[in-house]
């Protein structure tokens, strides 16, 4: 009995050494296949460039993001649980152009992560009345190409065994910007063009404008700025009545009570809501940027095509 107990003892005892040196000796492909990353822990600094990053990274690294759906990442403040993820990545993808202010200054001075920039390179549309920049670039689909140069650009220094996925994925989704660019054209030459005017509460849709052939207001031109005075709801009163716009639309990180106030002063209804500063959550049908793009662009064209 004894000799029987010690030779299944070590028939297990080998089971178990082969089989750690199955595990031991997995290649990296095969690593890959189980879903284990060799890349990069990235942090951008909201949902929508989290998700341009992520179509270029594929599974190869972790994206995570700051700001939460529903925020505005121009006065967002960041909780320690976040500071401590912006700390433990290896890179931070921010938009630039002042979009994430304050937020910025405490990831430079508090986390050590080296801060990338994915507006470089792009000319900067000036606020009204101001020299600084609007930092909405990412709302015309032909900038974020740009981005996406950018996003590769610093991949590939950081990261050069990982070139291959990250060209693949790269110009995969470029082609796919290039058709939704092309999209987005079509679809707004069906507004009639007296009508092609998107009023919202905070003016971020200058550069979609410019690409699209469309004017934009706002009650407001920054989120973080001084936002719905009576002096700048009475100048957008008198831009849509002088224009005859047919509809106005709300952003769904800004409170909507003051596009309502003006909708009650002009009588010109609110027809729906689109994203700017964030993606939308599940089932919302704009979860990743371009469905977003698209989403926004079928709002418009339903509010302005009467």
């Amino acid at each position: 009995m004894l000799k029987k107990n010690s030779f299944g003892f070590l028939l297990c005892l080998l089971l178990l050494i082969f089989s750690l040196g199955l595990v031991g000796c997995r290649g990296p492909a095969a690593q890959e296949a189980e879903g284990e990353m060799d890349g990069l822990n990235i942090v951008a600094s909201f949902s929508i460039l989290a998700d341009v990053v992520e179509n270029i990274t594929g599974e190869r690294c972790k994206v995570e993001y700051l700001v939460p759906i529903g925020e505005n990442p121009e006065d967002y403040e960041l909780l320690p649980g976040e500071m401590r993820m912006a700390s433990d990545a290896d890179v931070i993808f921010i938009n630039g152009m002042n979009l994430e202010g304050a937020m910025e200054g405490a990831l430079d001075r508090s986390t050590g992560t080296p801060l990338i920039t994915l507006t470089e390179g792009i000319k900067p549309i000036p606020l009204e009345g101001d020299d600084a920049p609007d930092p909405h670039a990412w709302l015309d689909a032909g900038l974020m190409k740009k981005y996406v140069d950018n996003i590769l650009t610093s991949l590939l220094e950081m990261d050069p065994a990982g070139e291959e996925v990250y060209r693949q994925n790269a110009e995969k989704y470029l082609l796919r910007l290039e058709e939704l660019d092309t999209w987005i054209r079509d679809e707004v030459s069906r507004i009639p063009e007296k009508n092609r005017v998107i009023v919202v509460s905070e003016n971020a849709y200058k550069y979609y404008g410019e690409a699209y052939g469309l004017q934009t207001e706002g009650i407001w031109e920054l989120n973080s700025h001084e936002e719905g005075t009576p002096q700048q709801i009475s100048r957008v009163v008198e831009v849509v009545q002088g224009n005859n716009i047919p509809s106005l639309f709300v952003e769904t990180t800004v409170d909507r009570r003051y596009m309502e106030t003006v909708s009650r002063e002009t009588g010109v209804p609110i027809t729906g809501e689109v994203y700017t500063d964030a993606l939308g959550p599940s089932g919302s049908g704009a979860e990743t940027y371009i469905q977003m793009m698209e989403y926004n662009t079928l709002v418009f064209l339903e509010g302005l095509k009467q």
